[in-house]
């Protein structure tokens, strides 16, 4: 479902324009790409900080509507202020909505605590915590979910092993990465090292 932005279109652009709107408890953005000049934009400062504690707002189609019409865009970039957190702009990339886009998204693990390898002692890896994606972007998850709970000591769950919703497909360089792998050795195999390393620790006979 799309997010719907009311925004005023900014008729002056520059520094002292943007302090200006920050000034009134408001936040400067841009929209641009599709080969369309951008439109600097102004949005309600209370509205937008709520707004961004949505999760998943990356992958979100926004609406925003200004005195030119409505423009099919997504979030791009938040800027923050770096003493005291506050937006202080944002920018937004025009879509197509028949078009596929390409996002990142996070990798969340789930049923770690009934995972058959971290119960026989195993090691938990979780390496790659996003995944790059294409597809439309009303079919974008939030986040691709890996459920722990059939691995084993030895497991790896590459980017071929991910469970995609359909119509969505891995990014560039994603299939080989190794996301998740569970470590260790199984316990018949640390106990047949167990005699070995005893008879290597031993002190040779006189």
């Amino acid at each position: 479902m799309a997010i719907n932005l009311n925004a005023e279109i900014r008729s002056v652009a520059g520094k002292g324009a943007a302090r200006s709107i920050r000034n009134n408890k408001n936040i400067p953005a841009v929209i641009y790409g599709e080969k369309k000049a951008p439109v600097a934009i102004e949005l309600n400062g209370r509205d937008f900080e709520l707004l961004i504690r949505t999760p998943g707002l990356r992958t979100k189609l926004f609406q925003i509507k200004t005195a030119n019409g409505v423009e099919d865009a997504m979030l791009m970039d938040i800027q923050y202020h770096p003493v005291t957190d506050a937006v202080i702009h944002a920018d937004f990339k025009r879509i197509d909505v028949k078009k596929p886009v390409n996002v990142v998204v996070p990798v969340e693990v789930v049923n770690a605590e009934l995972s058959k390898g971290l119960k026989l002692g195993g090691v938990l890896n979780f390496a790659v915590r996003k995944v790059a994606l294409r597809g439309l972007v009303d079919a974008i998850p939030e986040k691709i979910t890996i459920d722990l709970s059939a691995l084993t000591i030895g497991d790896v769950v590459h980017g071929t092993d991910l469970t995609l919703p359909k119509g969505i497909e891995l990014g560039l360089h994603q299939a080989d990465l190794a996301f998740v792998t569970i470590g260790g050795k199984m316990p018949e195999e640390a106990d047949a090292a167990k005699p070995a390393a005893a008879a290597a620790a031993a002190p040779a006979k006189k």
